[in-house]
């Protein structure tokens, strides 16, 4: 496996597929790495020499990837949470922010039904 940015990506894939292994680096920016990089999106990883992946390795570190993408994404919701506008409250309380309704959807970001027991009146 060829290893770059820290992350194994597949050998038999072709490449603009195999850089997709890597977090933040969608199909249309894999195919801007690889023209950048002179390489062929076609050709398979495991077909890659030395010089190539040299090359590939030097475009992809034009961009924030991997942990540091994380954790900018981490520190940008944090930020949202501590101003307190919708959206920070929407994830502070793990509900959909983006408009989705939450009546009957949104079993992801609500986790598992959570059932309400009914409190009935006792007579005497």
């Amino acid at each position: 496996m060829a290893r770059i940015a820290g992350v194994d990506i597949p050998k038999q894939k072709r490449g603009v597929i195999a850089l997709t292994y890597i977090f933040g680096i969608g199909k249309s920016r894999a195919q801007r790495i690889l023209n950048s990089a002179g390489v062929d999106e076609s050709i398979k990883v495991s077909d890659w020499d030395d010089d190539q992946i040299g090359k590939i390795r030097e475009q992809v570190g034009n961009f924030t990837i991997e942990g540091e993408l994380r954790s900018e994404v981490q520190i940008n919701i944090k930020r949202l949470m501590d101003i307190g506008c919708y959206r920070g409250i929407r994830h502070r309380s793990g509900l959909p922010l983006r408009g989705q309704r939450t009546k009957n959807n949104s079993r992801t970001r609500k986790g598992r039904r959570k059932t309400v027991a009914n409190k009935k009146k006792v007579t005497k």
